[in-house]
């Protein structure tokens, strides 16, 4: 057995460790069928996947009754994997200005072919929203070697009442108010908007806004002697922007600071504009969540970045803090792209949600056992290569289940007794009900 199958076989038992018995070998081998790109040869095709991996025809059964009716949740596999990482000390947490980031996004595994799906997201390609598995994504983003990476921490799903993706936004800000720690910080992009990141009574936070924001001073003006005297602030306007042909000009910032960034040879002088005490433009006047807005200027983009935010940041901080968000976007990437997890062929109510979730799991566990092995070429060729998941995932195209060797014993079969159930035609033979019906049945003492 080779270094990293033992390691990926060492750690898959230690994250199962809490899985009832037999669920957990099953499970074991639906991770190791995902991890070596079985579904990509099979286009997303559970049962061959998992037979091209060597599972005998009782093993596919099981594996795929394991993930349809196993008693587990993604919550079960997700904190022992975090727990794994911890002790084995290679994954750093970045820090902008005393906070950890932890970015929070939602994907989607689409399924136009899936009927009665109760959950859509937009798709660019095809310009429209389309069926899809949705889920919410929580990542606490730091450093693996030189490589960025984000933890998962939680997976949301939908709420199965409201399908709607504002109600699914809003069920992640609540697991994210209950996940952060007085050390971390949220990070959001433009998709979730600044009132409901305010709703869900979230104390940290950085957020992207769009170029349009407009927000309102949380102090009304002064009484000028004359008519009636304001109830809210004065409308603040971070950016400039034109209205049916009329330029509508920027509120002036409250400060302004500027610092300069070198990457390689060449140094840039970036420009951070900051808007204190604001609130939202529907806000009642002396509401009590007051917040600040930024616009970072960077000379190599058009556009500026405005971000909002409740804490007291710096430029530097708050951008460092916003550019985190991006590895949060890896896990979908190597779940899907790399996986081959982007197409799946699972129908039942079940199943169709924990495929998906154990697809960005077990693309979170190839990007950061990739960051922390040596690195494999894929061939003569690649001369300089570097720990990707794709290449860790070629080498583990060739392992099949005759190679791990001896499994774990903590993953092991659980036999239930069935001799004493009948068998054949007898097991589903429908038996006629006596005449006297359900009423002559002797009630219990």
């Amino acid at each position: 057995m080779s270094s990293p199958v033992y390691r990926i076989s060492q750690l898959l038992s230690r994250i199962l460790t809490g899985v009832r018995v037999g669920t957990n070998l099953d499970l074991f081998l639906l991770l190791w069928s995902l991890l070596s790109g079985r579904l990509l040869s099979s286009r997303g095709a559970l049962f061959p996947a998992l037979a091209d991996f060597g599972l005998s025809d009782a093993a596919v059964r099981r594996s795929e009754a394991a993930l349809a009716m196993g008693h587990w949740s993604i919550a079960d596999l997700i904190e022992p994997f975090e727990k794994e990482v911890a002790q084995e000390g290679r994954f750093h947490p970045h820090t902008y200005g005393g906070f950890h980031p932890v970015a929070g996004d939602l994907t989607a595994f689409f399924r136009p072919c899936l009927k009665e799906c109760p959950t859509k997201h937009y798709c660019a390609e095809a310009g429209k929203a389309l069926p899809a598995i949705r889920l919410g994504i929580l990542g606490q983003v730091g450093s693996v070697g030189r490589q960025r990476w984000a933890l998962p921490v939680a997976l949301v799903r939908s709420d199965p009442d409201d399908p709607s993706e504002t109600a699914h936004r809003k069920r992640l800000l609540r697991e994210a108010k209950d996940q952060l720690t007085t050390e971390e910080l949220l990070v959001l992009d433009r998709g979730f908007p600044l009132s409901e990141v305010i709703e869900a009574e979230i104390e940290r936070f950085v957020v992207r806004l769009p170029a349009n924001f407009t927000a309102r001073r949380a102090v009304p003006p002064a009484y000028r002697g004359y008519g009636r005297p304001a109830g809210k602030g004065e409308v603040v306007r971070p950016l400039a922007r034109s209205y049916r042909g009329r330029e509508i000009p920027a509120t002036p910032p409250d400060r302004t600071e500027i610092w300069t960034m070198t990457q390689g040879t060449v140094a840039y002088e970036l420009r951070a504009d900051f808007w204190e005490a604001l609130v939202l433009p529907e806000a009642p006047g002396g509401a009590p969540v007051v917040f600040r807005v930024m616009a970072l200027h960077d000379p190599r983009f058009a556009d500026p970045l405005l971000l909002g935010t409740r804490q007291e940041l710096s430029g530097a901080d708050a951008r460092g803090l916003y550019l985190d968000r991006w590895p949060v976007e890896g896990i979908p990437q190597s779940a899907k792209v790399v996986l081959g997890a982007g197409r799946q062929f699972v129908f039942g109510e079940e199943s169709r949600q924990r495929l998906p979730e154990v697809a960005l799991l077990a693309g979170s566990i190839l990007a950061y056992l990739a960051a922390t092995e040596p690195a494999h070429a894929t061939g003569f060729w690649d001369r300089c290569p570097k720990p990707t998941a794709g290449r860790l995932r070629r080498v583990l195209s060739s392992v099949h289940y005759g190679n791990l060797g001896e499994i774990p014993r903590e993953l092991r079969r659980k036999d239930s007794p069935t001799a004493h159930l009948p068998k054949g035609v007898l097991a589903h033979r429908r038996r006629k009900r006596s005449a006297g019906g359900p009423s002559e049945l002797s009630l219990a003492a």
